[in-house]
């Protein structure tokens, strides 16, 4: 075949293939190679009709033929990139990306266009496969061929604002060079936007400043951004809210936190996160209380900041809310793992702040639990403090050869801490090995003189050493002092000091104010609260022992509560009110059906109150819960008299006489 007939055959494939008659193109086609082996555009025209007809691998091994004769002519590589982009050659996905490469090298001198147009799918295909760094460079490619071709600002902000949208989510990649472009394009786009201020310049300065609190290591880009929207858009509280909320994550509450924190409060009282941050401050300031009240009304507006939940638990530890502090902790760890990206510091912290608070609570279940929140914490065994901790749980347990050597491990390896003593000096003071728990607390003091727990229990140490240390000043009474002062919720400790004002030094005045401080702190603590009472009565100050006691019943719920219900009862018992005497009995009853004296004083306040038959009940079952109580007995027979029952009460009476023959009442009756 001759030159003129293999140009007449390529001619007649050319018109082949325009006619849609692949197979006819096809002939003409292979009656070239047989003359031609390395035609290249009989090679290309197979690869068009074997597309046509179905047939992608003869296709594609036409179309590389080609591109290996004539690695730089467009027709293959077009021919190829149409090939691999039919929607059944789905795993020819990173082969097409290749083909989109190698065109647009051919195009960038000879056809800016589709440079451009290859540029865009090559983008998406990208996309699709999620490579965000191959994205933003192509990317970037291409507004650098717009910027040289002088394209106008308008254009240029459009292709920056989609060069965002494509990598919105690629903030989850962990890749530096992409997030680095990612900014990059957020700075030119609000830079290059037409109306400022806008409302759509401001969107974009709210997404450009959102994407950067994502990145931690970003913060001076953040202080930037952020302070450059509050030029541009100074009644816009986002921007400190951003900055505040950056502040609080970073755990670096410095001047510059409290100075955004006092304007962002200034802008909006309301906000969230201007609350947030106020709570925060008060806890600096040690005003826990309110510290509490301000981070609870923070998050209950803005709730998907960990870190809050973290300080607000950390308050409440403070105030001795423990209960509350352990589900703010449960709050902080379950935000922290619904971030892309959580920050371990922080989980560590709320798990080991869960710990200490669970061991604060007592009793095993809660030591179980501190347990597991321990074996949680990253790194937990290299961290001297949190295997203190685990000791504290398995003393709590009853597991005390566990906690014992935890111990001895801590103070060979770790003596110079304050925990590994302390630990000791729980575990001696347990133990009721009061010296050596002595020793081990003044050790635990002498490190961290600052805590008051470790103050609280050298007191009781000394407390339960002897009646020489209980009695002296300088031992019980002075840590006692020590741990009141260092933490003023410590109800335990004031307890303890009204014990000492009470039984030691006989100042009933200065008891009642501790008892009475105690009990204020920590409602539960029944005991606190009945030697308030007493005391106050024995000073003959009604009003506080009625005050106190009208506290307690006015929150209590049915069945609780038993002890102010029965000492005002028995209050009003004694000064001539037998109906609220019968009524404050009765629920005093229904928290404990099973006391005999309960049941007696009823009696007579029934008797009082002229119920006869009731107060007949009440004393017989008083009678039968203790048949010690002999006054029960009598008072039951002496109602039999009054009721006409004479053959019972005077059985009754001869019952009494049995057990205590010259019990005068009987006789009498």
């Amino acid at each position: 075949m001759s030159n003129k007939e293999v140009k007449a055959a390529l001619k007649s494939a050319r018109d082949a293939i325009r006619n849609k008659e692949y197979k006819e193109a096809l002939k003409h086609c292979k009656a070239v190679l047989k003359q031609e082996r390395n035609n290249y555009n009989a090679w290309v025209f197979i690869g068009l009709a074997a597309t046509e007809l179905g047939q992608p691998d003869q296709a594609k091994g036409a179309y590389k033929k080609a591109i290996e004769l004539e690695p730089n002519q467009l027709l293959a590589w077009q021919g190829l990139a149409n090939l691999y982009e039919k929607p059944n050659q789905t795993e020819v996905k990173g082969d097409l990306a290749n083909v989109y490469q190698k065109l647009l090298e051919l195009y960038r001198s000879s056809d800016k266009q589709k440079w451009c147009d290859v540029c865009n799918k090559l983008v998406e295909l990208y996309h699709r496969e999620k490579k965000y760094s191959e994205v933003a460079e192509t990317w970037q490619k291409l507004i650098q061929m717009k910027q040289e071709e002088g394209a106008e600002k308008a254009e240029l902000h459009q292709l920056w604002k989609k060069m965002i949208q494509l990598l919105k989510d690629s903030t989850r990649s962990q890749d530096n060079k992409t997030e680095q472009l990612l900014l990059t394009a957020f700075e030119h786009a609000v830079n290059s936007a037409d109306t400022v201020p806008g409302e759509d310049h401001q969107n974009l300065y709210k997404d450009f400043i959102q994407c950067l609190s994502k990145f931690p290591h970003e913060a001076t880009r953040l202080k930037k951004a952020c302070n450059d929207m509050m030029a541009l858009y100074p009644t816009t509280s986002y921007p400190s809210e951003v900055l505040c909320l950056h502040f609080v994550r970073s755990g670096v509450l410095s001047e510059e936190f409290l100075q955004y924190c006092s304007m962002l409060l200034e802008m909006d009282a309301s906000s969230g996160p201007a609350i947030i941050c106020f709570g925060i401050k008060c806890l600096q300031e040690k005003k826990y209380e309110e510290a509490v009240k301000s981070l609870t009304e923070g998050l209950q507006k803005t709730n998907w900041c960990p870190e809050a939940w973290y300080y607000l638990a950390e308050a409440q530890v403070k105030i001795h809310k423990h209960r509350n502090a352990v589900l703010s902790c449960n709050q902080a760890i379950k935000a922290l793992g619904i971030l892309e990206d959580p920050n371990l510091q922080w989980k560590n912290l709320a798990l080991q702040l869960k710990a200490e608070t669970l061991i604060k609570l007592g009793g095993a279940d809660a030591a179980e639990e501190a347990i597991e929140a321990l074996e949680e914490i990253v790194d937990a065994s290299s961290d001297p403090v949190v295997s203190a901790i685990r000791g504290q749980a398995y003393l709590n347990k009853g597991l005390m050869d566990e906690a014992s050597k935890i111990s001895q491990e801590l103070l060979l390896s770790h003596s110079e801490l304050a925990e590994p003593h302390a630990l000791e000096g729980y575990i001696q003071y347990f133990l009721k090995n009061y010296e050596q728990a002595e020793r081990s607390f003044l050790n635990a003091v002498e490190r961290k003189p600052e805590t008051a727990e470790y103050h609280q229990y050298l007191g009781l140490t000394y407390w339960f050493m002897s009646d020489e240390t209980k009695k002296d000043k300088g031992k019980a009474l002075t840590q006692f002092l020590k741990a009141a002062k260092l933490d003023s919720y410590l109800g335990n400790a004031f307890f303890y000091l009204g014990n000492y004002y009470r039984d030691i030094a006989g100042d009933k005045s200065r008891a009642r104010g501790c008892y009475r401080k105690a009990f204020e702190l920590d409602e539960m603590d029944e005991e606190s609260g009945i030697a308030a009472v007493d005391l106050s009565v024995e000073l003959g100050d009604m009003d506080t022992a009625l005050s106190i006691l009208n506290h307690v019943t006015g929150k209590a719920s049915p069945g609780t509560a038993k002890w102010a219900w029965l000492h005002r009862g028995l209050y009003y018992l004694r000064n001539g009110q037998p109906s609220q005497a019968v009524a404050d009995l009765q629920a005093a009853l229904r928290a404990d059906p099973k006391d005999s004296n309960c049941w007696e004083a009823l009696g007579e306040a029934y008797f009082n109150r002229g119920s006869y038959s009731t107060a007949l009940k009440s004393f017989r079952r008083a009678s039968e819960l203790n048949p010690g109580l002999v006054y029960s007995i009598y008072r039951a027979a002496a109602l039999e008299q009054i009721l006409g029952k004479c053959e019972s009460a005077i059985a009754t009476y001869q019952q009494i006489l049995k057990k205590t023959e010259n019990y005068m009442p009987a006789l009498k009756g």
